[in-house]
């Protein structure tokens, strides 16, 4: 099969990206088509814990031209936010193609090949937006294989009936391990937290011109060549009134990282043990983009260094959900951008039959006309 452009993840960016080609006038199927892995809309957010509420969750950004309106925010994300994309999908009549879970992508010059499970597509043009929920990262650590308790990650958590009873550590400094220990430590024999940096919590609003301050830290990482931090880690913990509460209670103690694992708990360099039947690492995740190696655009840092969205050792492959994009705060931005650079692209090549209809963008209910993408 044969498509002017490939995109690879239907979340946040890659939807984005998908409304950026349909307003340039492509079409899906000969001018682009949309592959995601999962078996149905929602990206990341179908994998949300079912105690996560959307009010609780770090901001959901309204994807282009339809604004996230939910009306009940204390309902599970896991439940509102996948609604929210599939609404989206029918929409703009983005025609996504699921499961199609990408095995590789190699060079068929001028072309590239896209290899799935559903098929292959040749394309002149790929944007990938895989982001990182499916590779989450679980430190090698001293002692780890002797425990012989459960090690989960964050991935692993379905809430916290599983920890009733149990001595708990979790691990990691983010937004997602004070979520889970303070939903766990009810519930729990004892509840431990270590991090290797003392956490930072953030009073006020976390506006757009926080964001954007966010994300430009960590472009800084992908213009250098090396592998990209996370946005949630430059960004500080935000003081709701459930962590202020933890902290005024001591729930949120936190301790510095523990040397080694032992077989029925962890120990400092001191020489302290806390015994433990469960180690929670909420270690976050890498960039998904295995599928990508075959085109060795890694660069000598580890990392694939970008202009913009495109990857600089082969324009034809965009990354969104990549890095600084790899959130909510910079993948709407990220996704139009690679949209726009894809058909300037097209356009500027020789004899370019980039697919336009001629007809408008269909609109949302409800949302105005002109939308800018």
């Amino acid at each position: 099969m044969r498509t002017d452009v490939v995109i690879i993840g239907a979340g946040q960016a890659g939807l984005s990206a998908a409304y950026g080609l349909r307003r340039a006038g492509l079409e899906p199927g000969s001018g682009f088509v949309v592959l995601d892995g999962e078996d149905g809309p929602g990206g990341a957010w179908r994998h949300r814990w079912p105690t996560l509420r959307v009010d609780d969750a770090h901001r959901i950004h309204d994807l282009p031209g339809l604004a996230f309106e939910p009306d009940d925010p204390t309902r599970p994300a896991a439940e509102v936010v996948p609604a929210y994309f599939a609404a989206y999908e029918q929409a703009f009549d983005l025609q996504v193609r699921r499961p199609a879970r990408v095995h590789s992508v190699r060079d068929a010059f001028p072309d590239l090949l896209v290899e799935t499970g559903a098929g292959a597509w040749t394309t002149r043009a790929l944007i990938n937006a895989t982001g990182t929920w499916t590779r989450p990262f679980r430190p090698r650590y001293p002692g780890a294989e002797t425990f012989r308790g459960r090690q989960l990650h964050t991935a692993d958590y379905r809430g916290p009936a599983a920890f009733a009873g149990a001595r708990v550590v979790v691990v990691g400094g983010g937004t997602s391990a004070v979520q889970l220990l303070l939903e766990i430590a009810p519930v729990a024999a004892a509840a431990t937290w270590a991090t290797r940096r003392p956490p930072e919590f953030r009073e006020g609003p976390f506006d757009d011109a926080s964001g954007r301050a966010a994300v430009a830290r960590v472009e800084e990482r992908v213009r250098a060549g090396l592998p990209p931090a996370s946005v949630v880690s430059v960004t500080g913990l935000p003081l709701t009134p459930a962590m202020r509460a933890g902290l005024d209670s001591g729930v949120l103690h936190r301790r510095p990282m523990f040397s080694r694992i032992i077989p029925d708990g962890v120990a400092w360099p001191d020489g302290t043990v806390e015994p433990a039947d469960v180690i929670l690492w909420c270690t976050g995740w890498r960039p998904a983009i295995g599928h990508l190696a075959p085109l060795r655009l890694r660069g000598p840092g580890g990392g694939i260094v970008l202009d913009g969205t495109a990857a600089v050792a082969d324009p034809r492959v965009h990354l969104v959900g990549y890095g600084p994009s790899a959130s909510t705060i910079g993948a709407n931005r990220a996704g139009r951008a690679a949209a726009r650079a894809v058909v300037d692209r097209l356009d500027g090549q020789a004899g370019a039959g980039v697919n336009r209809s001629g007809r408008p963008l269909p609109h949302a209910p409800g949302a105005a006309a002109g939308t800018p993408g």
